[in-house]
């Protein structure tokens, strides 16, 4: 099982996953990154701020594909 790592970016700090997670396949890590941005979206939603999100996952190979969240409240 490949090992997927999850790096979080959030206004220009990182945290990098150094533990990462055994996965089935890139569709589990995928759905891994969505649900963790999902939480992060409910959390925003609390904030009152804007909030720029990202997650880049690696495997051992580099990096895979990453995902964000962005969120941007008009001035109304």
């Amino acid at each position: 099982m490949p090992r997927y790592f999850f790096d979080i970016r959030d206004d220009g700090d990182v945290y990098p996953d150094e533990e990462g997670l055994d996965l089935a396949d890139l569709r589990a890590a995928k759905v891994e990154a969505a649900n963790t941005l999902a939480g992060i979206a409910r959390d925003a939603g609390h904030s009152g701020g804007d909030n720029d999100v990202a997650i880049e996952v690696r495997s051992d190979d580099g990096l895979v594909f990453h995902a964000a969240f962005v969120l941007h409240r008009s001035k109304q």
